[in-house]
């Protein structure tokens, strides 16, 4: 895989400048309970219940079209049952994480609203992803959903240090620089994906996570590589692609209503995963018919 283009020393500089956000103590009680050599769903749930707004919103995600269940599920402990631990563990980190970036008092509204439309974004990519992951056949959709819901985790902290950085994240998407990231490796010494990348490091996100949200700009160049065959990391970042592309990330984040990226390697993602232009119209016709 291919390393990022900052030195150690810019890393640490630029990292030395903020403060990473601690996660939230829910996540961290329950990826406790997840580890465990036999993890108890009672346990679970009644973590999750301690807390009324985080129940609520569990059981309206666990309810939506996306889930695909014929029921309507009005209990925690019957969730966990029928989504499966880790599936309502991202839930519940969606919903821990939103929060916990939000809650700085000294936001302008015009911030709060950027804000909000930046988590349900990720939200929503993180719930293509998990369509397009079962679709597809991706044997880890809680991975797809995992990557999906922090790919763009450094974004927020990007904001609070740099007054400038949404003008940056809009010149990042204009298609003048190889990647999208190298406008902000230009113009603020680091990029969101680096920051991401520490953000999900620290939390102790997954290996192939940490190095998902580091590469997910870097398309071309890991997909041109031909031992790569066959990679979950690889897997992931195609899942990621196509969400971002079908729920318009580049609109949303970059302002753009061109998705130059998508346009430059959708053939390499289509070529990797052995499908057509026609299958991916079919993945997201589905994944508009569950409310995108």
């Amino acid at each position: 895989m291919s390393e990022t283009i900052l030195s150690d020393d810019q890393i640490a500089s630029v990292m030395r400048g903020m403060n990473l956000p601690v996660q939230p103590q829910i996540m961290v009680d329950l990826q406790m309970e997840q580890v465990m050599p036999d993890p108890d769903l009672n346990e679970i749930a009644r973590l999750i219940s301690r807390d009324v707004a985080i129940s609520g919103r569990v059981l309206k995600a666990v309810n939506s079209p996306f889930f695909g269940l014929r029921n309507t599920i009005t209990s925690i402990q019957k969730a966990v049952i029928l989504l499966g631990i880790n599936s309502v563990i991202n839930i519940v980190n969606a919903i821990a994480v939103r929060h916990e970036l939000s809650q700085r008092t000294d936001l302008t509204e015009q911030e709060i609203d950027d804000m909000n439309r930046f988590w349900d974004t990720a939200q929503e990519v993180a719930l293509v992803c998990t369509a397009i992951a079962k679709q597809i056949g991706f044997q880890s959709p809680d991975e797809a959903y995992t990557l999906g819901l922090f790919h763009n985790a450094g974004i927020p902290l990007l904001r609070e240090k740099f007054s400038n950085y949404h003008e940056v994240l809009v010149e990042s998407y204009n298609g003048k620089e190889k990647r999208v990231v190298d406008a902000e490796n230009n113009l603020i010494n680091t990029n969101h994906a680096v920051v991401g990348f520490y953000i999900a490091k620290s939390w102790r996100l997954s290996s192939n996570i940490c190095e998902a949200i580091q590469q997910h700009h870097n398309i071309i160049e890991l997909f041109g590589q031909s031992n790569n065959q066959g990679s979950d990391i690889l897997n992931l970042l195609s899942i990621l692609k196509m969400a971002e592309h079908i729920v318009g990330n580049h609109k949303i984040i970059g302002e753009n209503d061109t998705d130059i990226e998508w346009n430059e390697s959708r053939d390499v993602i289509f070529h990797y995963l052995g499908i057509n232009e026609e299958d991916f119209e079919e993945i997201s016709v589905i994944c508009q018919d569950m409310g995108i």
